[in-house]
Parts: C-alpha cells; structure tokens; sequence
C-alpha cells in the first residue's frame, strides 16, 4: 500500500510539474550558430559592394552575441550598430519606422530613451516572438537597411 500511494504521488508530483508546460508554445533562442549565419549573410552583402560595416547581433536580453567589424570601418560605427540592434529588439521594429517617423516631422521621437532612428536594425522573430535582433553600421542608412535585411533572410 505504501509503495502505491508513493508512485501515485511521484506521478501526480511529475504531471503537476509538466501542467505549466501544456497550451505554452515554446519560443526559439537565437543560438551562437545563428548569429555567425546572420553576421556571415551580411557580411557578404555588404561585401558584394564594398561596404565596411559593422554587424551587431543580440538575443532576446539585449545580449550581444555576435559582433563583426570588417576591415576599414569607423570605430564609432560599432556603438551605432549596438544602438541599432537593442532599438529594433526593444521595440519590435525595424529603426526605420522611427527614422520614417522623425523625417515626418515627428521629432518627439528623438526624445525616446535607447531609441536609434536611423535606419540598420531589425527585429529578429521566431514566429510572433521577438528573439533577437541585428543592427548595421558603416555606410547609408539605406546601405545599412539592405544589409541587416540579407542577414535576417539567412536566418529566415
């Protein structure tokens, strides 16, 4: 008797325990495999027309994974592309919305904390889920924007 009220308490123990797991999708996490993929595809897009840039990618805490500097870039380009990538990751958006946005005449958004409008971030996502995000540096916003956009589809 007492070895089956001990089983029915370890299966009721194990089943409590996987209870908060069931109806939950389970979220990807952007891996250091996945960073070099991304900063890899970028690198050789920017490459393809002689761009130096540098390449930022974070996960989703804002952690920097994977960070790329190619030969001949501006040093200071290396806090843009962080910018770039924590704002794209903090508000789920492309830095171009924001740089959209103040070309529009909406300069409130310079006022945003930790905001980077300019063009070269973009979220990372694993289907609704915001994982990480890349931010570019180096060249045009424009420039930028096209780079970080083939670094994303090689993780897509």
């Amino acid at each position: 008797m007492k070895k089956f009220i001990l089983s029915t308490f370890i299966f009721a123990l194990i089943g409590a325990m996987q209870f908060p797991l069931m109806g939950q999708e389970m979220t990807r996490l952007l891996t250091l495999e996945d960073a070099q993929r991304i900063s890899d595809a970028a690198e050789a897009r920017a490459k393809q027309d002689n761009w130096n840039v540098v390449i930022a990618v974070l996960d989703a805490g804002g952690h920097l994974i994977a960070l790329r500097r190619m030969d001949g870039t501006q040093i200071g380009s290396v806090d843009v592309g962080i910018q770039k990538a924590s704002t794209a990751l903090k508000f789920k958006r492309s830095t171009k919305v924001f740089q959209d946005g103040v070309q529009a005449g909406n300069v409130h958004i310079m006022s945003l904390e930790g905001v980077a409008a300019v063009e070269g971030g973009l979220p990372i996502k694993s289907g609704d889920h915001v994982i990480g995000s890349i931010g570019v540096s180096g060249v045009t916003s424009a420039q930028d924007g096209i780079i970080a956009a083939a670094g994303l589809a090689a993780f897509e």
